[in-house]
């Protein structure tokens, strides 16, 4: 081993050397997550590896020294903890018979791929370069508070399992530079990511992330992703196209079978910061009891909320503020089980039919107790996207929710109100009224005799279409209605004229003027 270092070459003690055609080619007794035990010749202290890393030996000229095991058994605590990695990093197939100390430890590039690993502790810890951790299993959690990582930081086919606090992976405050891929994982317990900091991407596609130990499957609040993150189906790069890395935004090769993204607890993306998009698409969302899909304070220019069947239990966007939204009738939970209290958006945009009864229906849901300012949001944003006629509609139906919540009177008059003139959305409808009523009134001033005259002096001739339409109309005069003295059921029916005519004008003035006021 310290000749193949300083020769930047392989050590590697896997029996007939390296497997081909991927993970499924190793012989059992050769596999390092589930094999038997290893024999005495296949082991390396850890003291020994220590020493290589901390304190190399020069390189053999024209070499770079670079420690690069394979098929290794490594006994004993590795302690690089507060230490200063120099030498390039690459471990594959191995085995840690205890954690893996990397506390405020500083290096370039480090690559584990696929070992076994029983806790791997690396608060602090900062790398230059990338970070990988591809198909490794770790029974005993990460801890990665604070660490730093250069470029990448690639966990694809990561499987973890949750340490004494219930967590699998705590990696509040963690900062990469570039993408975090970490797709097709199989994590156990809490997945913390809370107020970490991501240069790129958070991919984490086709990964099952459960937590039946606390709350939350996946902790993410404050997270700041500068491009997109990722919680859709995912696919195995290596086993459709033969070449290793993470799918990123490709698709995949026809027949390839895909998994989707499962959370089984509650997932928290309270005041995160997502540069470029959310995409929730092919989710399986599992929750118990109180646990929700909280996006609550999710700053984004795009949300696509397509997770194929409805969660079972809430989501709350309360208070996110999203330029585009994308959906689905089925993307929703029940009534009662969808929060928009202050949700903010300037376009929606549905993936399938999305007829505006359903889209009314969505809003109703989410507001059990009437509010407003959802109704006003719709609206805004049909009304931005030129459909005019359907914000109309919002806020019909937004008035038609206040009336519930209004006393016997107020429902009353709410309900006379849409009956005339829809709130005056539907100012058309007034016209309507008032060429009913006149046409009513003429018919029964012809049908009865004529009134007698006022004592004023002025007496025009009777004109019983014309008496009709001066006692409907406001504030016009036609000179009919104060020249003629009815009684008895005629000044009934007068009296009626004028109060109904009062009320569709005022009605109608009040909604064109909303209207105007609106651009509408």
């Amino acid at each position: 081993m310290w000749w193949l270092f300083r020769a930047g070459r392989t050590c590697d003690l896997r029996p007939g050397g390296r497997p081909r055609g991927g993970s499924q080619a190793r012989a059992p007794e050769d596999d390092a997550l589930q094999g038997p035990p290893w024999p005495r010749e296949r082991t390396v202290r850890a003291q020994a590896i220590a020493e290589l890393l901390l304190n190399p030996p020069p390189p053999q000229p024209g070499r770079v020294a670079a420690l690069k095991l394979a098929g290794v058994r490594i006994s004993g605590r590795l302690m690089l903890s507060g230490g200063v990695i120099t030498p390039y990093l690459q471990l594959d197939d191995c085995r840690f018979d205890e954690q893996l100390m990397l506390q405020e430890c500083h290096a370039g590039s480090m690559r584990l791929v696929r070992c076994l690993i029983p806790r791997l502790e690396a608060a602090r810890l900062q790398v230059t370069g990338d970070l990988h951790l591809p198909q490794c299993l770790i029974p005993g959690g990460i801890r990665m508070t604070d660490a730093q990582i250069g470029t990448d930081l690639l966990l694809n086919q990561l499987t973890v399992r949750r340490d004494r606090a219930g967590r699998a992976m705590t990696a509040d405050g963690l900062q990469v530079g570039q993408d975090v891929d970490a797709e097709l994982m199989d994590v156990t317990g809490e997945l913390s990511l809370r107020s970490a900091r991501i240069g790129g991407r958070l991919s984490l596609r086709g990964s099952t992330l459960r937590n039946p130990y606390g709350h939350y499957a996946l902790n993410a609040a404050r997270v700041q992703v500068e491009h997109t993150l990722y919680l859709t189906a995912g696919w195995d790069v290596m086993s459709a196209t033969g070449t290793a890395g993470a799918a990123g935004d490709t698709r995949p090769p026809p027949g390839t079978p895909t998994r989707d993204f499962v959370c089984e607890g509650g997932l928290r993306l309270d005041d995160a910061r997502v540069g470029n998009a959310v995409i929730v698409g092919h989710a399986d969302f599992r929750l118990d009891g109180d646990q929700q899909v909280s996006l609550r304070r999710l700053v984004t220019p795009k949300l696509r909320f397509l997770p194929g069947a409805p969660a079972d239990g809430m989501v709350s966007l309360s208070g996110a503020r999203v330029g585009q939204l994308v959906d689905a009738p089925e993307s929703w939970p029940g009534p009662g089980l969808l929060s928009l209290r202050d949700f903010v958006y300037e376009a929606v945009t549905p993936l399938a039919e999305f007829p505006l009864r359903d889209r009314i229906a969505w809003l109703s849901a989410a507001t059990p107790e009437f509010r407003p300012e959802p109704y006003e949001q719709l609206a805004n944003a049909l009304r931005a996207a030129g459909e005019d006629a359907e914000a109309r509609e919002v806020q019909l139906a937004r008035q038609r929710r206040r009336r519930e919540t209004l006393p016997p009177a107020g429902r009353i008059w709410g309900w006379l109100q849409d009956v005339t003139v829809g709130y005056g959305y539907r100012p058309g409808r007034a016209a309507v009224w008032m060429a009913v009523l006149w046409a009513l009134g003429a018919a029964y001033f012809a049908a009865n005799p004529t009134p007698p005259p006022t004592d004023s002096g002025y007496v025009p001739h009777w004109n019983p279409v014309l008496y009709a339409l001066d006692l409907l109309l406001p504030v016009i005069d036609l000179g009919q209605d104060n020249a003629w003295r009815e009684t008895g059921v005629g000044q009934w029916v007068a009296s009626g004229l004028i109060v109904l005519g009062w009320t569709l004008a005022t009605t109608a003035a009040a909604g064109a003027s909303r209207l105007l006021r609106r651009g509408v």
